[in-house]
């Protein structure tokens, strides 16, 4: 199993990155890992921590249409580009944290997604270049209001409500170019969305390439890369959960807000 790396917060509310041991023993860093924290001798039960998102980002940059299916189910083209957008980090939860459908809206859509978690300062990368500035990889979940998103033309307040960005629930190093990326529903056993990840229309080292040319991206920034074809509905008391091979597992529930 690849090492995973989690984001926890103690009984006393003090919040530390750490390695996730295969008893669940946490073994705290003294930084995140991704500015060379390094192992200290403290170790947390599983009773004594809680897991939090795995990083706490500046700013998270989305990827809309990158697969070419779900452009195609959005009934448009593939962007001659990657078509780039924010969402706030507010919109960040853990795995298990419930997910709040606002009153705003009356359709609430998954996204399952790959992100990448950008471990030191990209600014006008080539792709070769930017790779290297891709520390690990995680799991998140771009929720969007989609009547919002239709309405308004434009994205931010559709992607930005509280809790709209499940993430994690812990970062590893390397993933296969072409693991599968599902997405379930309850307790269907079929995924309502399954795709491998190299069937991106921009890889993962073209995208943070591309959006370094735009802006700064900082150690712990993330990219979440755009999800596959199957977005659909969900509901106050669903259970949504992306899974990506080599990674594990997002799980959140619905509740209205």
């Amino acid at each position: 199993m690849a090492q995973r790396y989690v984001r926890i917060q103690n009984q006393e509310g003090q919040i530390y990155y750490g390695i996730l041991q295969l008893s669940l023993n946490v073994q705290v860093l003294d930084a995140p890992p991704w500015l060379q924290g390094q192992p200290t001798d403290l170790t947390l039960t599983p009773e004594n921590y809680q897991i939090l998102a795995p990083c706490a980002p500046s700013k998270i940059v989305a990827v809309g249409k990158n697969y070419a299916e779900h452009a195609a189910e959005m009934g448009t083209s593939v962007p001659s580009e990657p078509l780039i957008f924010l969402k706030p980090p507010t919109s960040i939860i853990p795995s298990e944290r419930e997910i709040k459908y606002p009153p705003q809206s009356q359709r609430v859509d998954y996204e399952g997604e790959l992100a990448l978690v950008i471990g030191d300062y990209a600014f006008e990368c080539t792709p070769e270049v930017a790779q290297t500035k891709i520390w690990g990889y995680t799991i998140a979940n771009d929720v969007t209001a989609r009547d919002l998103q239709k309405r308004d033309g434009q994205w931010t307040r559709a992607k930005g409500f509280d809790t709209f960005c499940p993430l994690g629930p812990w970062i590893v190093r390397e993933l296969n170019p072409g693991a599968r990326l599902q997405t379930f529903v309850n307790d269907d056993a079929n995924p309502v969305q399954c795709a491998c990840i190299d069937q991106m229309v921009f890889s993962p080292d073209v995208l943070v390439s591309y959006i370094s040319q735009v802006m700064t991206l900082l150690p712990g920034d993330l990219v979440l890369t755009g999800t596959p074809e199957g977005v659909s509905a969900l509901h106050p008391g669903d259970r949504v959960r992306v899974e990506i091979e080599g990674i594990g597992r997002l799980e959140n529930t619905v509740v209205a807000r």
